[in-house]
């Protein structure tokens, strides 16, 4: 997506997702994140928002914020709260312009990067805010597409499990997963020595799940069971997997 088409995506998931988290309990457990109440998941949201914004304005590192230091005030006020942490976010990449390069966890990359990133948190958190609140979350598949797309490419990326360090357990030596959905392009996984390699021109491997975009954006971030796909091949190993990513 542009960096136009990213700044109204988050305008409309960071909608969907205050909807859903103001039709919830806000003392309720989140079922797909139980460290965190539904009052936290809309505190994490629109603090990340924010956080991200000031990075891209200063292009400087700062420190991961916990969602218990921020205030998203009375539940009635969280639709308003999480917009404008979203309008901030967007502001900040048009004012200092897409493609200048600032501080990421993964190294120095266009401040677009922090726009695509929070699209994606957005629309993960938006289906736990669903899960929570007993709604469907209805994802659109070009949007699930980029979603699945931008977490393994951070899951992938060299410098991962540095930051996440359970990562480590998906080296391997050889073993392969894919991710098939008709209406993209296929997700192929391969466990090396070195960490996880990517590509999108196979679909044969150890472990083969097929579902609709959406579904499969649900199985690879944990909010859905796999069982709600095809799987065929060695499922152990994609179990092994799934314990040992996190979105």
């Amino acid at each position: 997506m542009d960096t136009a088409r990213l700044a109204t995506t988050l305008r409309t998931q960071t909608t969907r997702f205050a909807a859903a988290v103001t039709a919830a309990d806000p003392t309720l457990v989140v079922p797909t994140c139980p460290d965190w109440r539904v009052r936290d998941l809309a505190a994490h949201v629109g603090q990340a928002d924010r956080w991200a914004a000031g990075i891209v304005r200063t292009g400087v590192p700062a420190p991961i914020p916990d969602p218990a230091d921020a205030d998203p005030g009375d539940q009635a006020a969280w639709a308003k709260w999480l917009a404008e942490g979203a309008e901030e976010l967007i502001d900040a990449v048009r004012t200092t312009g897409p493609d200048t390069a600032v501080w990421t966890l993964f190294g120095s990359l266009p401040a677009v990067f922090w726009l695509r990133r929070m699209v994606s948190d957005t629309t993960v958190h938006r289906i736990d805010a669903s899960l929570a609140a007993g709604i469907v979350a209805s994802i659109d598949d070009d949007l699930a597409r980029d979603v699945v797309d931008e977490g393994l490419e951070l899951l992938t990326a060299p410098t991962a499990a540095d930051l996440l360090p359970a990562l480590a357990n998906l080296r391997g030596d050889g073993q392969t997963l894919a991710f098939v959905s008709p209406t993209a392009h296929p997700w192929h996984l391969t466990r090396t020595p070195d960490g996880v390699t990517r590509a999108h021109d196979r679909t044969d491997a150890d472990v083969v799940v097929t579902a609709s975009t959406p579904l499969l954006l649900s199985v690879i971030t944990r909010r859905t069971p796999p069982t709600r796909a095809t799987v065929t091949g060695d499922a152990a190993l994609l179990d092994h997997w799934l314990a040992h990513t996190s979105f």
